[in-house]
């Protein structure tokens, strides 16, 4: 078994840290509020009070946006590495060459037979990888029983837009191609992505609209879909220490080369001619989160178009809660109820029988 490129060691002070947050988790709820006073929003949702302990502790922290992205990558590899949970591997982790230097990760269980989710990680284009998403990859591949391909695409400012684009293009291709060598019905593949990678995914379902061989499904997890228009969430949220306004303005800064026409339906999903024929949805939002609201516009744009679109929300975490599974167990259950929403899409879908 091969497993996902991971050389991550971490420091005495690292596990430290790690162990203390672990336990603040765990102290009971009226202590977590009393020592957080956990916010409410104006849509009277209250933020969970072990994620508001979290983000208490790290609002005096370092900004990554203050670095170059190269160190960026650095700390925040390190951080989403060791707010995560062990999962335990799958059966099978192998690493895979899509083509031109593209690599991808896919886990399996056995049960190829479920289907298949193409996974696109988060982090505005510039930062994370298929190593700091190693924890929800497993949890849902163990959750679904379908295989998993995570994709590691380009990033910018060395790979700016349309890489990202181009390489969950060439994803989609090869998985189509060889799925059936995997055991897996190429028409139960899932296109899913958290929020850079929501938006790859979203703008990917539009790219191969009307091909013999559709997405079953696009998971849109906390997705960028619209960098037109400005939307309350992210002026009631430009704060957050999860993800605030300046590390956004970052991101973009890194992200699109100078003239880049944001209506782009490549750049704001939002912005295309038509959402007609596209892949059922389900858009996972978070109550605490300044995407929130471009979430659910794209979500509205979705139904208004006929396309069967699930919200599931979140309402008292935060922006990349998957990425505090080991330091929240707010965020953990968050996780395993997408992780069974995706399952229960995937029951509802009839499967193909292996040949015995």
């Amino acid at each position: 078994m091969s497993t996902p490129p991971s050389t991550q060691h971490f420091t005495v002070a690292q596990r430290l840290q790690r162990t203390l947050l672990v336990f603040l988790s765990r102290l009971p709820a009226s202590l977590q509020r009393l020592l957080a006073r956990p916010a409410t929003n104006t849509a009277g949702d209250t933020m969970a009070p072990d994620v508001a302990l979290l983000m208490k502790l790290g609002e005096s922290g370092p900004d990554y946006s203050d670095l170059p992205p190269v160190e960026a990558r650095a700390t925040t590899e390190r951080d989403l590495l060791l707010f995560a949970s062990r999962i335990a591997p799958c059966a099978i982790e192998e690493e895979i060459a899509i083509g031109d230097g593209l690599l991808a990760t896919r886990y399996s269980n056995g049960t190829p037979e479920r289907g298949l989710v193409l996974f696109f990680h988060g982090g505005g284009f510039v930062i994370g990888s298929r190593a700091s998403y190693t924890a929800p990859v497993r949890m849902l591949a163990h959750g679904t029983g379908a295989d998993v391909v995570s994709v590691e695409y380009r990033l910018a400012p060395e790979h700016p837009f349309p890489a990202a684009q181009d390489d969950a293009l060439a994803a989609w291709r090869y998985v189509v191609e060889h799925a059936a060598s995997w055991g897996v019905d190429p028409h139960r593949v899932v296109v899913a992505g958290e929020s850079a990678g929501g938006n790859i995914a979203a703008v990917l379902c539009q790219q191969v609209r009307g091909e013999a061989v559709q997405p079953m499904l696009q998971v849109l997890i906390q997705p960028v879909t619209d960098l037109v228009d400005h939307r309350p969430s992210q002026d009631e949220f430009a704060a957050s220490p999860a993800l605030s306004a300046k590390q956004v303005a970052w991101f973009v800064e890194n992200y699109l080369p100078a003239g880049t026409d944001v209506a782009d339906p490549r750049v704001s999903p939002y912005r295309a001619s038509s959402l007609e024929g596209l892949a059922p949805a389900i858009v996972n939002l978070a109550g605490f989160d300044p995407l929130h609201d471009d979430g659910l516009a794209y979500a509205t744009a979705l139904l208004e178009a006929g396309v069967p679109a699930q919200v599931d929300r979140e309402a008292g975490l935060v922006h990349g809660y998957l990425s505090y599974t080991a330091v929240s167990p707010s965020c953990r259950k968050a996780t395993e109820r997408l992780v069974a929403s995706i399952s229960g899409a995937l029951d509802r879908t009839p499967t193909i029988t292996k040949a015995s």
